[in-house]
């Protein structure tokens, strides 16, 4: 019996996956994190803009910067998830609904 949170030798796998899905994958993140961010950023600062009015000079030109970048950001995530869901290895043919009457 091995050690609790342990794996033993023959439970890892031996195929070694290449860093470009790892790559992919890391992009996905990284644009669906600057999509989250932009989109809260420029939430917030309509709302500032709304509810305090600020009177800076600065603040007609900075507070819709959020707001473009999110336009910017949607296409960037939604062509990196397409790519990542692209590369992704087909199911094999137990884990497909159809054949899970068949199973038991």
């Amino acid at each position: 019996m091995n050690a609790p949170g342990r794996r033993m030798p023959c439970s890892r796998s031996t195929r070694h996956d290449s860093p470009a899905p790892r790559r992919l994958t890391l992009a996905v993140r990284w644009a669906g994190r600057l999509l989250c961010w932009s989109l809260a950023a420029g939430m917030t600062t309509a709302a500032l803009d709304l509810l305090a009015t600020p009177q800076a000079a600065w603040w007609p030109t900075v507070w819709p910067l959020p707001w473009y970048l999110t336009g910017l950001s949607i296409p960037a995530w939604a062509i990196l998830r397409a790519r990542e869901k692209a590369a992704q290895d087909p199911p094999d043919g137990d884990t497909l609904p159809g054949h899970w009457d068949r199973a038991a």
